[in-house]
């Protein structure tokens, strides 16, 4: 599961580069992946995840254990 977000689910966009005269080639949008530690007072262990910028701010503002727990039921992470 390479460039995915394991947070929210992000992952790549397929769209247009548009040239001054209109001509389109296909790209890629990727979405801002850091690997990222985050520490869980739960299990008194760190937890390595591949979050986009956007889960970062969803992990700080929900919490950790509760941003896991809602990836887990949508099946984009499984960690035991």
């Amino acid at each position: 599961m390479a460039r995915v977000c394991q947070i929210t689910g992000k992952k790549r966009m397929i769209g247009n580069n548009v040239s001054h005269s209109n001509r389109k080639t296909k790209r890629e949008f990727a979405p801002n992946l850091q690997t990222k530690r985050f520490w869980l007072e739960e299990e008194q262990r760190f937890v390595t995840l591949k979050v986009s910028a956007a889960g970062i701010r969803t992990i700080y503002k929900n919490g950790l254990s509760a941003s896991i727990k809602d990836a887990q039921t949508k099946g984009l992470i499984n960690i035991v």
